[in-house]
């Protein structure tokens, strides 16, 4: 079995769409998926879609990219309360953007912050985008472990550097990597996926984003992450069902609520 341990189901809005979505992955073999906040508000219509399936976990938080959004951001206490739901299994996403940059700096910061302190203080790991800022990502999440403590995190559909990589191994995250894995453009990411540590690995489409060849240039879906996962079997000299026993088995160790 494999898990898409990031998407974003409640972007399938048609009637029924989630329904077929979510039973194509099963049939494709993605036994589970982990539905992402974006929005605090749109985090709480994602409980409710995992409520309907068994095999359907949420993650609650807000994007950098909506940081911004709602003033003064999001405190820890509210994402706690939010997190304590059952099917609730982790904090995000959340992190620093500063590619897009929809929010001042400061304000994904502060944003950021409030969820790794969410994190340290319900035991649920974070779920972190970063993109284009790869020494704040570290510097913050230094800072915020030196202040309060260990946590759990993730840095999900990975495209930085190995300083990241590194950096956040050498703190105890976890990597997932996404359909990106396979874009003909990406051998530094390949690169990386060779060496990140096996107990680290996990796996994800952020669909409808980032559809793997051959489905490059279509909307995505959790029943194509069978094609990043044999990308990453095929890099790490591992047989398919090897991988997916792997990835799933770390995505229970660091997701300790969905066990």
């Amino acid at each position: 079995m494999l898990v898409d341990s990031h998407c974003h189901l409640d972007y399938f809005n048609q009637p029924g769409e989630v329904e077929a979505v979510v039973a194509r992955a099963k049939a494709a073999g993605v036994g589970e998926m982990v539905t992402i906040g974006v929005t605090f508000s749109q985090s709480k219509q994602l409980i409710d879609i995992a409520e309907k399936f068994d095999n359907v976990w949420a993650c609650v938080g807000v994007h950098p990219d909506h940081a911004a959004d709602v003033l003064p951001v999001v405190t820890p206490d509210a994402l706690v309360e939010l997190a304590q739901h059952p099917k609730v299994i982790g904090l995000g996403e959340s992190g620093l953007d500063y590619f897009h940059e929809k929010a001042p700096k400061d304000i994904q910061a502060d944003n950021f912050r409030a969820h790794i302190r969410a994190a340290q203080a319900s035991g649920l790991p974070l779920c972190i985008h970063a993109r284009n800022a790869d020494d704040d990502i570290v510097r913050v999440l230094k800072e915020e472990r030196d202040r309060g403590g260990e946590f759990g995190f993730l840095l999900h559909c990975f495209s930085s550097t190995r300083a990241l990589a590194e950096a956040a191994l050498e703190m105890g995250g976890y990597i997932s990597f996404s359909g990106m894995l396979t874009f003909p453009k990406a051998p530094d990411i390949r690169d990386i996926a060779k060496d990140v540590p096996e107990e680290r690995l996990l796996v994800e489409t952020d669909s409808p984003y980032l559809a793997p060849v051959p489905f490059r240039g279509k909307r995505n879906e959790p029943a194509y992450t069978v094609h990043t996962a044999a990308m990453l079997a095929e890099l790490r000299g591992l047989t398919p069902e090897a991988l997916a026993d792997l990835t799933t088995r770390n995505f229970k160790t660091l997701f300790r609520k969905a066990a």
